[in-house]
């Protein structure tokens, strides 16, 4: 089979793309023959490809031009709802490393690969993020990931000190980009029955190779009922570095409940973008509708980074579950209802941008409301819960000292505010102007079972207290000033600095 053009179609491999006929094997073996051969693929542009039911995976390992081409996925019946559709992975194979000990911000190793490599090293003697409330759990075991250079060099912050290593994997990073570049892709959703807990989906592009771009891709959510269940991301990068998101599209997914970890209620999160032990993770002009929508869920996730980046994004949300480290960086940005959500140290910075969740920065309750290190605020808007009414508290933190999450928690160390304009028109009766910070020993409608009169002796991990707030440049729709938290307590502390 010779192909002229260096690019491989589905349509030599019996593809029909009329939208109706099962292509799934067809598209695996286009990918298969572009991979052996070193080739890329292009699909033809008015085709309409249907995936199927079987639980099939396209592995991609050469540049992927799906232009306008449409996919459809018909997630109502199928053969394994965890099958990913797609896998981008690397040809280079995993190097054996030996790496005994660890410190945190370690810079340097005495260890040569033969790539650069993303590492991975966890120690299964220590539990970290050990979750609070409604989806708690034991948590999980102590890991990170980095990148390691050929001179023995390490880039990204390793967050934790380790005596002993129980696990390495160290996956080579290619050295040229792969680009994934169009393609129209819409899900018409499950209908499964999620009284049983979370099932989450996953009929997906998995991202495993490092140095990876998708550009203008699209995805359509069709068909949401009133039963169903959580997808875990449609786009999907893990254990890898340098991944781009750029000109893409996405859906918001409608929310469903369960019954949670601790017998109560709970919202499940379903995803159309999700990260996990990745390295430098782009997003830029990302886009969605309806980002105040409170029937649809934030559309990103991300546990385990290092280095993220969003530019000229408008999303409904942001997240970094279980910790983020080095940089997080938000710039020229719309952030919708569920806002801006982290925990992990470094800086933390968000500037020209427009947010309208109920908090302009929540860090996140259920894993100790931690963030060691600053956070930059620089010429942004927050409209406070998307214009309903409110009484506007900036930051959202919550940690009433008595749950051992694995580590030590904080708020930020410092928070700079350089340029904020709030738009408080909305507010309650009594309304006295807004707060820079919640209350932290705020049970908070009771969600976590916290008290707000717990004595200071019976707080065995205490929540170490922000050091300094220094604002200019802060304006308000009812013209009043903002005060520093409802806790009176935090006054002693913290001290705020107006620089006009």
């Amino acid at each position: 089979m010779e192909f002229s053009s260096g690019w491989v179609d589905y349509e030599a491999f019996g593809a029909l793309g009329d939208g109706v006929t099962d292509d799934m094997a067809a598209i695996c073996a286009a990918h298969e023959y572009a991979n052996e051969h070193g080739l890329g693929v292009r699909t033809k542009a008015d085709a309409t490809y249907h995936l199927g039911k079987r639980a099939l995976t396209a592995v991609i390992t050469t540049d992927t031009d799906w232009n306008t081409s449409r996919f459809t996925i018909d997630d109502t019946e199928v053969e394994d709802h965890r099958a990913p559709l797609f896998e981008v992975r690397s040809l280079l194979a995993p190097e054996e490393l030996q790496i005994d000990r660890l410190q945190r911000d370690q810079r340097q190793l005495d260890v040569r690969p033969a790539h650069d490599c993303l590492v991975l090293v966890e120690n299964d003697n220590r539990r970290l993020y050990i979750r609070r409330g409604l989806n708690q759990n034991n948590g999980v075991p102590q890991h990170d990931c980095f990148v390691l250079r050929r001179d023995g060099s390490v880039e990204a912050d390793i967050d934790w000190d380790y005596d002993v290593i129980t696990r390495i994997e160290a996956r080579p990073i290619d050295d040229m980009t792969l680009y994934l570049r169009g393609g129209v892709f819409t899900t018409f959703a499950n209908c499964m029955d999620n009284s049983g807990g979370y099932k989450y989906w996953a009929r997906n592009i998995v991202i495993s190779r490092s140095s990876t771009e998708v550009d203008g891709l699209t995805h359509y959510v069709a068909g949401e009922t009133a039963v169903g269940s959580p997808y875990s991301g449609f786009i999907s990068a893990r254990q890898c570095a340098f991944i781009t998101l750029r000109n893409c599209f996405a859906t918001g997914h409608k929310i469903y409940s369960t019954i949670g970890a601790a017998g109560k209620p709970v919202s499940m999160g379903s995803y159309d973008y999700d990260a996990n032990n990745v390295v430098g993770f782009r997003m830029i002009n990302c886009r969605m509708n309806h980002i105040i929508d409170r029937t649809r869920w934030g559309v990103v996730g991300s546990n385990f980074c290092k280095d993220i980046l969003l530019e000229d994004c408008h999303l409904s949300r942001m997240d970094t579950h279980m910790g983020v480290s080095g940089t997080y960086v938000v710039r020229r940005c719309t952030l919708g209802w569920m806002g801006l959500n982290a925990i992990g140290r470094g800086r933390l910075i968000v500037e020209d941008s427009t947010l309208y969740g109920n908090a302009l920065i929540s860090f996140r309750r259920d894993y100790g409301s931690t963030w060691e290190g600053d956070v930059e605020i620089r010429n942004c808007r927050w409209i406070p819960a998307g214009g309903e009414q409110c009484w506007p508290h900036m930051i959202n933190v919550n940690n009433d000292g008595t749950h051992d999450f694995g580590y030590a928690c904080s708020m930020p160390r410092e928070v700079s505010i350089d340029g904020l304009f709030v738009d408080d028109t909305h507010t309650p009766e009594g309304y006295q102007g807004m707060y820079f910070f919640t209350d932290p020993q705020d049970g908070q409608d009771g969600q976590d079972g916290l008290e707000n009169d717990t004595p200071s002796a019976a707080r065995p991990f205490p929540y170490a207290p922000c050091q300094q707030v220094r604002v200019r440049g802060l304006t308000t729709a009812s013209g009043l000033k903002p005060r520093l938290s409802p806790n009176a307590n935090m006054n002693a502390n913290t001290i705020v600095l107006e620089e006009n």
